[in-house]
């Protein structure tokens, strides 16, 4: 699989500048041009974040440090690193997902970095509820290594709430199994400058679904990146990303999709659709298709554009104000993405939180 630049952030000559290819729509040097002092520890609140009303266990790491006192397992600690693993109910197949929080909760102005391990076993179904939320001007980096083994199925439902003075990193390597299933969702608000990245090792006979939504106002940049390889035959991904941005937002949507040889009966399909709410917003699109394989099903589709003006107008001459009318049809652009939320708990909190932003 195509490697990307690693950020480390003791190592200045890691940042990736605009002159990187994969990076050049995001350029952290320009705004990152030392290496920020460590962060230190504070308290959190337990639920207090996003998906906090579901009450489910939950992992937090405070400005990197990950909180032993919220943790179910306290000697699973490895320095900055913990796995966490799904564990079935039965002998044979889960009577319900496993589900787990994992919260990056920052605040102030200095860097921090943490590492995640987090294991689907065979044949289990892992839910987990990632979220990223802080104050301040801090620089974030998470790592993230999944692996879902055979028969296994990860929902990966990530909403990114960033400070609008942040700079945050998050990267995720996703290995998948034989007859395995990802689904993941990642929402996003954007920050001064925010990469999500994801790449997935596909071994063919698994099914990945791989959906993105970006919502930005004011000076917020949201860079929402991701590779899939194709490595075997008879693979599936879907892959479905819609943004909006208004004043000088940018939104930047990478998506590459890679068929190796011998992946024969891949069928994989990639869509991204936005919308340009200011005259100083700017989308940056780059759908890739690299193909080294016959017999196989692929397609990429691309649209920018405005709201639906006679929308618009209908709905104002039936008496909805125009801020109002705004809204809901932009909410109607972006649910698609947050109905394919397979679970519902999940799906319910999205709505609310992406319906109270618009």
């Amino acid at each position: 699989m195509n490697a990307s630049p690693r950020v480390d952030l003791n190592d200045v000559s890691s940042f990736p500048s605009r002159r990187v290819e994969d990076w050049k729509y995001t350029d952290l040097r320009r705004h990152l041009r030392e290496a920020p002092a460590s962060a230190s520890v504070f308290p959190v609140e337990p639920h207090s974040g996003p998906f906090g009303a579901l009450g489910v266990h939950e992992d937090v790491f405070a400005n990197g440090h990950w909180l032993l006192q919220l943790a179910a397992d306290p000697a699973a600690h490895d320095g900055n690193r913990i796995n966490i693993v799904g564990r079935k109910e039965g002998p044979d197949r889960p009577r319900s997902p496993f589900l787990s929080a994992l919260r990056f909760v920052s605040s102030g102005d200095r860097g921090w970095q943490a590492s995640v391990g987090f294991t689907v076993g065979p044949r289990d179904h892992a839910v987990l509820l990632e979220s990223y939320e802080g104050q301040g001007a801090y620089v974030g980096n998470a790592a993230l290594k999944i692996a879902v083994m055979e028969g296994g199925r990860l929902d990966r439902i990530v909403v990114a709430d960033d400070s609008a003075e942040a700079l945050t990193i998050s990267h995720a390597d996703i290995t998948l199994s034989d007859g395995a299933v990802l689904n993941q969702t990642v929402i996003s608000t954007g920050a001064k400058l925010q990469r999500l990245e994801t790449r997935v090792a596909h071994p063919g006979g698994a099914q990945v679904r791989l959906d993105g939504l970006y919502l930005l106002s004011g000076a917020r940049h949201a860079d929402l990146t991701s590779v899939v390889d194709h490595l075997g035959p008879n693979g599936q991904t879907s892959q479905l990303t819609k943004g909006v941005v208004r004043d000088t937002a940018r939104g930047v949507f990478q998506g590459k999709m890679i068929v190796e040889r011998g992946a024969d009966g891949t069928d994989a399909r990639m869509g991204h659709h936005a919308l340009i709410l200011g005259e100083r917003a700017e989308i940056d699109a780059k759908p890739e298709l690299e193909i080294y394989a016959d017999d196989v099903q692929c397609a990429h589709g691309n649209t920018v554009g405005n709201l639906d003006e006679s929308a618009l107008f209908y709905m104002q001459q039936r008496g909805i104000p125009a801020d109002a009318a705004r809204a809901l049809l932009t909410q109607a652009f972006l649910i698609e993405v947050v109905d394919r939320i397979e679970h519902e708990g999940a799906r319910e909190v999205v709505r609310e939180w992406l319906t109270a932003r618009l």
